[in-house]
């Protein structure tokens, strides 16, 4: 019986109609698109494992090691301790304090930065074509400058002997500013620190936040007004709920980079503060192996700096995990 007349059958309600089946090679070639994704991006997948958990498996077997520069130069061979490294770690005083203050710092710079990108990114927003092209490319050409050379001009302008910063304050009549060395004590130096890393990260959260609020409809915006609510009331109730993915994931993002700052860090060091006080987890691991030459602590602590960054991070991985399904 042809579909047709399968149909006109059906139509006269004496047989229900045929289900016209699926061709073989229509089957065949469905099955086949489905594996094609994977195929595509397996390099790409064999790479990633190759470039990243090489380099990770190194430092998890490093840890477990006596490593230092006789094991560097292949003098002599690493002798295995297991988890006598770790023993040592989570019993060192100092390595909690140094714990504490990577993770006080990192999100006191993460909770500054995503404030100041949001009110910029909110002012892009509001600005007519002109004024964002200019809050546009100052901000690009804050974020591509380079961090050494970004903090050779920090380093001036902080300078103890001669920084701008000391001269203007001493203008505007502290004179006890003259000749403050900001990096002497370590509050101070956490706030030089601060300001540096949230100047540096700003330009990618206020842009990334002004691709969110460009997809906020304008007609619900439009329609809450007429309802009477004030702009603050939009910000809180509209706003701020649709581009929520978009501040989860920078928001995220700034932990992972905050807690493993290293290079302002070990700048402003260089400039004459004491190491000691100042350390963060970075510069820490940075001490304990091209410093101390025990590359085997320095992995474990490695290995830690992951450990603690997942943990942090996880919450905000699991919220987002849950709403993208």
């Amino acid at each position: 019986m042809s579909t047709s007349e399968a149909m006109e059958v059906s139509v006269s309600g004496d047989v229900a109609p045929l289900p016209i089946p699926e061709k073989p090679a229509a089957k065949k070639r469905r099955k086949q698109g489905s594996i094609a994704p994977y195929l595509l991006i397996l390099p790409a997948i064999l790479i990633l494992l190759l470039a990243l958990g090489y380099p990770l498996l190194w430092q998890f077997i490093t840890s477990m090691q006596k490593f230092g520069l006789a094991q560097q130069f292949g003098t002599a061979a690493p002798e295995w301790v297991w988890f006598d490294n770790y023993i040592t770690l989570f019993t060192d005083r100092y390595m909690w304090q140094v714990v504490f203050r990577s993770v006080l710092f990192c999100f006191t710079a993460a909770l500054l930065t995503m404030f100041l990108g949001l009110m910029i990114a909110l002012l892009m927003n509001a600005v007519n074509k002109g004024v964002l092209i200019v809050l546009q490319v100052a901000l690009l050409l804050a974020w591509a400058m380079p961090v050494v050379a970004a903090m050779t001009i920090w380093s001036w302008l902080f300078d103890w002997r001669r920084g701008l910063v000391n001269y203007i304050l001493v203008g505007l009549g502290f004179d006890n500013m003259a000749g403050h060395n900001w990096l002497a004590e370590p509050i101070t130096f956490y706030a030089v620190a601060v300001i540096i890393v949230v100047w540096m990260s700003v330009p990618f959260v206020a842009f990334s936040i002004f691709a969110g609020l460009t997809q906020v409809p304008e007609e619900v915006l439009e329609a809450a007004s007429m309802d009477g609510a004030t702009r603050a009331q939009q910000l809180r109730t509209i706003i701020l709920p649709m581009i929520k993915p978009v501040l989860g994931i920078v928001f995220l993002l700034q932990i992972i980079w905050d807690l493993r700052v290293f290079t302002q860090i070990k700048m402003l060091q260089d400039q004459g503060s004491i190491s000691s006080e100042t350390n963060l987890l970075g510069t820490y691991i940075y001490q304990l192996g091209v410093g101390g030459g025990n590359y085997a602590m320095a992995s474990a602590v490695s290995i830690f700096v992951l450990l603690l960054t997942i943990a942090l991070s996880w919450a905000y991985v699991r919220n987002l995990m849950k709403e993208e399904a």
